[in-house]
């Protein structure tokens, strides 16, 4: 051995003897892996649940749709229900989806006070699903536009496209102000939390 590759040696094994060795190493290690299955049992529950919608929409649109000549057609309220139904399926299914991978952080924002933060949370969604659902209302048609056929035509198709994505730009805003949103409300009821204490708090006698 060189001594170049033996002081290389006492450097490590020195370093070593430095290193005190976590009593719950075993633990979070353990721990970490559940996390690992747990995540890839949901991203898989995730493509479940996709891929049970896109079939049970493929399903229901060739079960509704009528060929003639060549041509596939369609009534124009049954497109209609169908496009208020995903709405309704996205605002109920997408928005927990968000939050569930947003808990982590609601708790390191709201550490100091977690009822109060978990308080804001529940009025916040509650907010958020009357904007969903103001939204679905305000779009849904009960009659054909002007430019809409009897059976389902491109106008009527990008109407529904656009209604969709208006529905994933409202659900991307509103958590993204969050993102921002939270950090200062925690703060804020931090140092309300503060206050309160200090000003209840007896007077030092000099």
């Amino acid at each position: 051995m060189s001594t170049l590759e033996e002081r290389l040696r006492e450097a490590l094994h020195d370093g070593a003897l430095t290193v005190d060795e976590s009593p719950d190493l075993f633990a979070r290690v353990e721990l970490s892996i559940h996390d690992d299955q747990r995540m890839r049992a949901q991203h898989q529950g995730i493509v479940a649940v996709l891929c049970c919608i896109v079939g049970a929409i493929a399903a229901v649109t060739i079960a509704v749709t009528d060929v003639r000549q060549g041509s596939a057609l369609m009534d124009w309220w049954i497109l209609e229900l169908i496009t208020l139904a995903v709405l309704i399926a996205v605002a109920f299914w997408l928005g927990p989806l968000i939050k569930r991978f947003g808990r982590s952080y609601a708790a390191d924002v709201f550490r100091a006070n977690p009822r109060t933060g978990k308080s804001f949370l529940m009025l916040t969604d509650v907010a958020y699903y009357l904007i969903f659902f103001a939204y679905i209302l305000f779009t849904v048609s009960f009659e054909p536009k002007g430019s809409w056929d009897d059976t389902v035509n491109a106008a009527q198709l990008q109407h529904e496209t656009a209604r969709l994505g208006g529905i994933l730009l409202i659900i991307g805003l509103l958590h993204s102000a969050n993102l921002v949103a939270l950090p200062v409300m925690g703060r804020l009821l931090t140092l309300n939390r503060h206050l309160d204490e200090r000003s209840t708090s007896p007077p030092d006698e000099g």
